[in-house]
């Protein structure tokens, strides 16, 4: 290994905000996901590289490289690893015998250890305490990996940990992120940066051109998505929720309803004006404010009867939208279709503005067929 080699795996980085907000953090666990190619792994050998050659606390510290197979672990880190190593940190400063290929792991001369491995076997990484470790990719290690297996060896040291890798849906990982953004301990900290604020614009604008817009959010863009059970797929509550946003009786009132069997469902929305924190910019949109859920024994009358309960008195308008063949099952085989059901119950409440002065009109707004 020459110093040579050893100078240029150093290679100058590009000055990036939250990389260095990442590597000046004092959170024991830090989150980070991060867009593909973006330099989270980089810059996580250098930091583990780092500590481990520095000043030890414990004359047997261990630093460990993990990812979620043996294999990865050892594409991801392995070569990276030997190359970055000072030969004058080396156990003897001996390369030959200070590096061990059989086991992935590198001696150093302050005593401490540094390996890595593979969560494919989560209890790899027992036996001895933990001083660090960085886990890669761990949106797809075993879920239990971290709580059964890599946490508890961080208690005895007061051992840090950094979790990165891209999202994979609202699995494990999602459950990790949403801790750490709302940790107030300092304990946890969250780190997350887009593909785009790293990669050359014209690498970033054929990745989008080519993936469909969900696997550019989610590799590129560091998104949290799943789309199981959802309509509107890329949601992300930083953009698409605002917590002010409150019902106004006077305002129209949408309901959309879905003819499910069980269960009922029906979503409230109304067009509002969102002034946030910034009364200058202050766009209209449609905005879901409520929604009427009956998990059990509903059907189209329980869930008119709970839509009058809550909104009886309102003032404006009322509009229904759902689905054109709506009553091919359940109470519309005995009561006439949903559609006849809403406007027998619904009309009288919300409707015929002459007998209720002030009030708005009633309004179904259903094709007779669907697209």
């Amino acid at each position: 290994m020459s110093l040579s080699r050893e100078l240029s795996r150093w290679y100058p980085l590009r000055p990036h905000v939250e990389q260095r907000r990442l590597w000046e953090s004092t959170a024991r666990f830090r989150v980070v996901p991060a867009g593909r190619r973006a330099g989270k792994s980089e810059i996580s050998r250098r930091y583990g590289m780092a500590l481990s050659i520095g000043p030890q606390r414990w004359p047997d510290a261990r630093y460990v490289f993990a990812a979620p197979t043996y294999q990865q672990a050892r594409r991801i880190f392995w070569s990276d690893i030997k190359r970055m190593v000072p030969r004058w940190a080396l156990a003897g400063q001996n390369p030959r015998t200070a590096i061990r290929e059989t086991d992935l792991s590198i001696q150093l001369g302050n005593g401490a250890e540094l390996c890595v491995t593979g969560l494919d076997v989560p209890e790899r990484i027992e036996g001895s305490p933990l001083d660090w470790i960085c886990v890669d990719e761990i949106a797809n290690c075993h879920p239990e990996a971290w709580g059964e297996h890599v946490r508890p060896m961080l208690s005895e040291r007061n051992g840090s940990a950094w979790l990165i890798g891209v999202p994979e849906g609202r699995n494990h990982y999602w459950q990790m992120a949403q801790k750490a953004q709302e940790d107030a301990t300092g304990l946890w900290s969250f780190h997350t940066w887009t593909s785009a604020t790293v990669l050359d614009p014209a690498e970033i604008a054929i990745a989008k051109a080519e993936l469909d817009s969900r696997t550019f959010s989610q590799e590129y863009e560091a998104s949290f998505l799943d789309s199981t059970g959802r309509v509107y797929y890329p949601f992300r509550r930083e953009l698409h929720a605002a917590e002010r946003l409150t019902y106004d009786p006077t305002l129209p009132l949408v309901l959309c309803y879905d003819w499910n069997v069980c269960p009922g469902v029906c979503a409230c929305a109304q067009e509002q004006t969102y002034r946030g924190l910034n009364p200058a910019v202050a766009p209209t949109f449609t905005a879901v404010i409520d929604e009427v859920w009956i998990p059990q024994d509903s059907n189209t009358q329980r869930v008119c009867r709970e839509i009058i309960e809550r909104y009886g008195n309102h003032l404006g308008d009322v509009v229904c939208y759902g689905d054109a063949t709506g009553g091919a099952r359940g109470t519309a085989k005995v009561d006439g279709s949903d559609w006849d059901i809403v406007e027998k119950l619904l009309r009288p409440v919300f409707g015929q503005p002459r007998t209720r002065p002030g009030r708005g009109d009633f309004e179904i707004r259903v094709p007779d067929a669907n697209p």
